[in-house]
């Protein structure tokens, strides 16, 4: 058993703009955060790249002053949640980052991509890995590192070089460089593993031209990965008891990965993804991962992402002017403004900014706004933003139906977006299932230090459902559903024009 003294589980959750960590205890409520910003360098258009000793000096300092504030004798372990497909190489003998990290925006393997797929790769990529080819992933990127130092090949071949996701880059520097290893949901978004076998793929490995000998051990999300060691302001012997991608973390802070249960982030864009018990990957258009290993099972995750949700209606309330007012009452006025108005005047926004996103995949698109008419005022134009957000999502889940494993019992929500009741409110209609909305800001820190929670104590993770943040729950109106399904097919005819490259603003 644990002792009572040491009941504390700090989390740290390392994103792309800031670095957060968490102190948990055990009742699982938030007792301490901190939180420090992370600079983003893009040196050329496409290039997006982070000091890769700033992730480690930032995440650092939060973890030291999460200590700090509840005492390290009270600090049972640490958990890791992390910005995913990010690529760091660094050098064994001492540490040191060969490069810049290379982020998940970071689109400089652009053309290695388009080379694989001209070169008939991509069918074979996707049914060994679940992943698209796309330079979003982390394959590419290594290989750009070993291309980018004289003798790259050679020394990562002698395994003089490391390569790996941030969650294994942060693992090495916590552990004075005795652990060199990731979780299953970070290695499963490399691009370099076999779904099928759980394990680094020889097949990809020649094919991006990866030496195994740079790359990390790969181990349960949930499980010890290695003890701090030689840190300055954090004590030696803190176990890490938890890696895991934060988009995978959020799914296991809302439900446990229980059947049914979709996860939907609603940021700038969204990302959508269920939890499903087979590495099918025959959905061509939404990538299949791993979404963790809890120490006893691999869970798999069907995933589709939309770059523009809450971007859409944020680029609606500054074409409206509404994006002139203060916070708080922007707030207001996008959810009293949609529900003012009956519907939108048959007005759709296929907000396509920068291309369709799942389950569309379309760079070329760009965005509409079809069915204007002269008694469209701003806030048809508003709630039309609004109820793009939720065709999107529903687009995914349509696709999701194509996995034999796949479920929709409830949509689990977060985000900023989601503070909207109205949005939540149509959402569930159009689905037809409960929309339920978890208001924890640190949610992904939170799943991070469930699954340390879970090898600390040594439970199953049933025993810890009662660790689980509160949902506010939207029931759906089903007579309202079936109208909104005449609605959403106007929406789906909209998305036609786009893709048929048919740009401009319909009237």
């Amino acid at each position: 058993m644990m002792s009572v003294s040491k009941e504390i589980v700090i989390a740290l959750d390392e994103g792309t703009t800031n670095a957060k960590a968490v102190a948990i205890d055990a009742a699982g409520k938030v007792v301490a955060t901190f939180s420090r910003a992370l600079s983003i360098q893009t040196p050329r258009e496409g290039w997006v790249e982070q000091s890769a000793d700033l992730l480690i000096e930032a995440s650092l300092d939060v973890v030291s002053q999460a200590i700090a504030a509840v005492g390290a004798e009270r600090v049972a372990a640490l958990a890791i949640s992390n910005q995913r497909e990010t690529a760091v190489g660094w050098y064994r003998r001492n540490g040191r980052a060969i490069a810049s990290a290379l982020t998940w925006q970071c689109s400089r393997t652009a053309a290695v991509c388009q080379s694989l797929r001209q070169q008939g790769h991509e069918e074979r990529i996707k049914a060994i890995t679940g992943l698209p080819v796309a330079p979003l992933f982390s394959a590419s990127k290594m290989r750009w590192l070993l291309d980018a130092i004289p003798d790259g090949q050679a020394l990562a071949a002698d395994a003089e070089i490391c390569l790996g996701t941030v969650d294994s880059w942060l693992l090495w520097h916590f552990t004075g460089g005795e652990a060199f290893c990731c979780d299953y949901s970070n290695a499963s978004r490399t691009q370099l593993f076999n779904l099928q076998t759980a394990a680094w793929d020889d097949e990809m490995l020649a094919l991006f031209g990866i030496p195994r000998a740079a790359l990390p051990e790969i181990r349960p999300s949930s499980g010890e990965f290695g003890r701090t060691k030689g840190l300055k302001t954090i004590p030696d012997g803190i176990p890490i008891l938890a890696m895991i991608g934060d988009s995978h973390a959020a799914l296991f802070a809302h439900s446990l990965g229980a059947e049914g249960r979709v996860k939907a982030t609603y940021g700038t864009g969204s990302s959508v993804m269920a939890p499903v018990s087979s590495a099918q990957s025959g959905v061509n258009t939404l990538a299949t991962t791993v979404a963790w290993h809890d120490g006893e099972n691999l869970i798999y995750g069907l995933e589709g992402n939309i770059p523009h949700t809450g971007d859409a209606v944020a680029w609606m309330a500054d074409s409206t002017g509404l994006s002139e007012l203060p916070v708080a009452e922007l707030a207001q006025q996008l959810n009293a403004l949609p529900a003012s108005v009956d519907s939108t005047l048959g007005v759709y926004f296929v907000p396509a900014l920068t291309g369709l996103g799942a389950p569309w995949w379309d760079e070329q698109a760009r965005g509409l706004i079809h069915g204007l008419s002269r008694g469209v005022k701003r806030a048809h134009l508003i709630r039309a933003a609004l109820e793009s957000i939720t065709y999107q999502i529903a687009d995914v889940a349509v696709a999701m139906r194509q996995h034999s494993d796949f479920a929709l019992k409830a949509l689990m929500v977060d985000g900023g977006p989601t503070r909207n009741d109205w949005l939540m409110q149509y959402q569930a209609d159009l689905l037809g299932c409960p929309v339920m909305r978890s208001d924890v800001a640190e949610l992904s820190a939170i799943g991070a230090a469930l699954l340390a929670r879970k090898a600390l104590l040594k439970v199953g993770v049933e025993a810890l459902r009662h660790y689980l943040p509160e949902h506010a729950i939207f029931e759906p109106d089903m007579t309202r559903h079936g109208r909104l399904q005449k609605r959403w097919h106007e929406w789906q005819g909209a998305v036609e024009i786009v893709r048929s490259h048919k740009h401009g603003v319909a009237v």
